[in-house]
């Protein structure tokens, strides 16, 4: 099973990944984490090259980049893992290259990004997608005293974008469960753990 959470930054995303990774592990399922990007050595370095904060990056780059990154995880981890019937859960997937770079930075047709979102994930579609919905004016307060990596200092009216994207998909893929992130973290977990438990 493929589960990945998306949501603009500071929407609680590695606090719930966290606690149903734990959820899981303690019902025997095997569940594997990774971040997006990273997860892989070359991923892991690409990372690096798209969070820093020295240079401006070309949105087409940013783009690339991104879909490089999740195509090296998918191969490398995911996809054998998923092989062996373990559990995946991925801290953002192809969801957020469309509302980043696709709404936020409109570095290329929707169409176009749609159709390297498949190239990259290799085909792959999670099973079901957490949209931890937050708003911008909440995230900022939640993140205001957190160090910025590149893509973090991108500025309100950039994360208005990305938001409103995250709503439009939301509105159009089945799988996309929406949680209200505002709530306190427990019973954003016993919301999340209620769809699970209905997958499972």
């Amino acid at each position: 099973m493929l589960i990945t959470f998306e949501g603009i930054d500071g929407s609680g995303k590695s606090t719930q990944i966290k606690l149903l990774n734990s959820y899981l592990s303690a019902k025997g399922i095997q569940t594997h984490v990774f971040r997006e990007p990273g997860g892989t050595e070359i991923s892991e370095s690409i990372r690096t090259l798209l969070l820093h904060d020295t240079e401006e990056m070309d949105p087409v780059t940013e783009l690339l980049l991104f879909s490089s990154a999740r195509s090296q995880l998918m191969a490398e981890k995911v996809i054998p893992l998923l092989n062996q019937g373990k559990t995946i859960i991925l801290d953002r997937f192809y969801d957020s290259t469309m509302a980043y770079q696709g709404y936020g930075r409109e570095s290329a047709p929707i169409s176009d990004i749609h159709q390297l979102n498949r190239i990259a994930a290799h085909g792959l579609v999670p099973d079901i997608t957490f949209y931890m919905k937050l708003s911008v004016d909440d995230a900022e307060k939640r993140t205001s005293s957190v160090h910025k990596d590149r893509m973090e200092k991108s500025g309100h009216d950039f994360f208005s974008k990305v938001s409103d994207g995250f709503d439009k998909m939301s509105r159009e893929e089945d799988r996309f469960k929406i949680i209200d992130a505002a709530q306190s973290s427990s019973s954003v977990h016993r919301s999340i753990v209620s769809h699970v438990d209905a997958l499972l």
